[in-house]
């Protein structure tokens, strides 16, 4: 399971343009390396994040193998009215993960 660390401001004024920033804890696995026995441990990554505001998709990215464990990542987002940002991600087994957090604009 995924644990994530997000900073989304819980304000701002309207039209300003905001950092988000996300820490994903997954247990990636590149599907290249084998256990003590020989066996070869399955692909495991995340290979989407999606963030909405108010349900619109705002930033989208596509992970590949070559990602670190642990991916940090930094968007940025113009707050246009207040609402709901969810941070949601996929990996490989179907597992989907989802953190929102609202945001107030005035």
């Amino acid at each position: 399971m995924a644990v994530v660390r997000a900073r989304i401001p819980e304000t701002a004024r309207r039209g300003e343009v905001i950092s988000i920033r996300a820490l994903i804890q997954h247990p990636m696995e590149t599907g290249f390396r084998r256990d003590e026995e020989g066996k070869e441990i399955p692909r495991r990554i995340i290979h989407e994040f999606i963030c909405r505001y108010n349900g619109d998709v705002a930033f989208r990215a596509e992970f590949f193998p070559a990602i670190s464990a642990d991916p940090f990542i930094v968007f940025s987002v113009r707050a246009d009215s207040s609402g709901e940002i969810a941070l949601s991600w996929k990996d490989d087994s179907g597992e989907i993960t989802t953190e929102a957090r609202q945001i107030v604009v005035t």
